[in-house]
């Protein structure tokens, strides 16, 4: 009898405090989403833990007439515990949120200054009541963009313990990225939220990125993968990644391997980024880049970056661009500045690149064995031999012919998907090259100009009825007493190449 006596008086008092009515729940809820809520259904829970479940949860920012909601919910289940209860304690032992959808207006909207207008951010400071476990599940989050349209992130879940206001919460979140899609899963901790200096507030963690599509960024191919940490205020957290994609290329270029590191400093509030250095590897070859991720709050952000190769491989740089295999290869350094203008009105990838540089290949060779032969046999015929030999059967015994190895610089731009440039120099032994034209990277179509010189006279780049020919136009040719000075121009596409001489110069 006691302990049913006791059992009783323990019900009565639970019931005469039982903090899930819905009078004493309503203000919890809209302490936790920081909205103003109204529900389709309502009723309480008793086992195994006292709680209740509210179905059709609609959540508001502000009651102006007009606006739409920002959010809803398909089922929330609140549990306490029976301890908690009979010792009147205000802890909230779970929140379990299932079918949250969350819509943020455009920046800089009328919708979203009501929504969001400046100080807000005290509403989001947390409950004054211990939530031990908040638990989202199967959720979605749409940031709408100002020129219409949405990026869209499905939450599978996101966990937060202790939450409380003043109180640095740990979490961990399994979701989608919206553009490019990929799977990213981050666990640390957050907070305490200072609501009167949001970018001050504290965030830590580490996080894994996969399965990153990245033909969901203009005309880039491959699947990437991403790993790292990061640590500092919302306005200045520190990240260090490493990141590969076994298969990266550029519209219709072949795949390469790359991988790399980036370390950096993002901030939270507005998506600015100061990249402070990235190093990436294609093939054998290392780019390193530094530079900035940034625009206005209203507007997409664009991209800028300076980038650097020492004593890397020109095979492996034009890779990625290139349908067919490389048509040169050879020790290549680079400087370049390259722009990349915000993603909008469907621009491409090379649309919106733009790229100012210079290069030097000192040592370049043709991949192509019949066009590297061609090469080889006319530097042997623009020499001037310095040591006749007499006996032609000696020199070819003596002297067998040797690949040539070339050199080529320059300084070009890229713009709309083409390149370009106003002094590109082509040199082999016995002869050089200036060139002015262009390059069009997703046609292949070139069309370059210029002057080639020779130590040698013209007759000596043609042999027999040709060179007889050619001996009466050797003056008009020659230069300052050299050798011959003949104006060219390289024309065609892919598989179409032509090397022609351009008595006019045509440009």
């Amino acid at each position: 009898m006691p302990v049913i006596a006791l059992l009783a008086a323990g019900v009565y008092l639970a019931d005469q405090h039982w903090p899930f009515r819905y009078r004493n729940v309503h203000p919890l809820l809209e302490q936790v989403f920081a909205s103003r809520i109204t529900v389709s259904d309502y009723h309480r829970i008793y086992f195994p833990h006292p709680g209740f479940v509210a179905k059709g949860l609609t959540l508001r920012r502000n009651s102006v007439p007009g606006l739409p909601p920002i959010g809803s919910t398909e089922d929330l289940i609140v549990q306490g515990s029976w301890l908690d209860l009979l010792l009147f304690s205000r802890h909230i032992r779970l929140v379990d949120v299932k079918g949250l959808h969350i819509v943020i207006p455009p920046v800089g909207s009328k919708e979203n200054r009501e929504d969001f207008p400046a100080g807000s951010s005290v509403d989001f400071s947390g409950p004054s009541t211990t939530v031990e476990e908040l638990y989202i599940h199967d959720a979605a989050l749409d940031i709408m963009r100002v020129n219409g349209g949405k990026y869209t992130f499905p939450i599978r879940q996101l966990i937060m313990r202790g939450v409380q206001k003043g109180q640095a919460v740990p979490y961990f979140v399994d979701m989608q990225n919206a553009s490019p899609t990929g799977h990213i899963q981050a666990t640390g901790r957050f907070g305490p939220l200072v609501a009167t200096n949001l970018g001050s507030t504290h965030v830590s963690g580490t996080f894994t990125f996969t399965q990153v599509n990245l033909s969901g960024i203009g005309e880039l191919r491959g699947m990437l993968s991403a790993n790292g940490h990061f640590t500092g205020a919302l306005s200045a957290i520190e990240a260090y990644a490493t990141a590969e994609a076994p298969d990266f290329a550029v519209n219709k270029g072949r795949p390469i391997a790359v991988h790399g590191s980036a370390q950096c400093t993002v901030n939270a509030l507005n998506g600015n980024t100061v990249l402070h250095e990235i190093k990436g590897t294609l093939g054998d070859t290392t780019v390193s880049a530094a530079g900035t991720v940034a625009g206005t709050p209203n507007a997409p952000k664009a991209t800028d970056l300076d980038l650097t190769v020492t004593r890397g491989r020109a095979q492996d740089l034009l890779h990625p661009f290139l349908e067919d295999r490389p048509p040169i290869a050879g020790v290549v350094s680079l400087k370049a500045h390259a722009h990349l203008t915000p993603q909008q009105n469907h621009a491409k990838f090379l649309q919106r690149l733009s790229v100012d540089g210079g290069f030097h290949l000192p040592d370049e060779r043709v991949n192509d064995p019949a066009k590297e032969k061609t090469l080889t046999e006319f530097s042997e015929r623009a020499q001037v031999s310095k040591h006749p030999v007499t006996n032609p059967a000696i020199e070819a015994e003596d002297s067998p012919p040797l690949d040539v190895l070339s050199s080529l610089e320059g300084q070009v731009k890229i713009r709309d998907g083409v390149v370009s440039t106003r002094w590109l120099t082509f040199s082999l032994p016995g002869a050089s090259v200036n060139l002015n034209g262009s390059y069009n990277l997703s046609s292949g179509n070139v069309h370059l100009v210029g002057n080639l010189k020779m130590d040698s006279d013209i007759s000596h780049v043609t042999t027999g009825f040709k060179s007889l020919l050619l001996k009466p136009l050797i003056p008009f040719f020659k230069k300052d007493n050299a050798g011959a000075n003949i104006p060219i121009a390289i024309t065609g596409g892919p598989n179409d190449y032509k090397v022609s001489q351009n008595l006019l110069h045509k440009k």
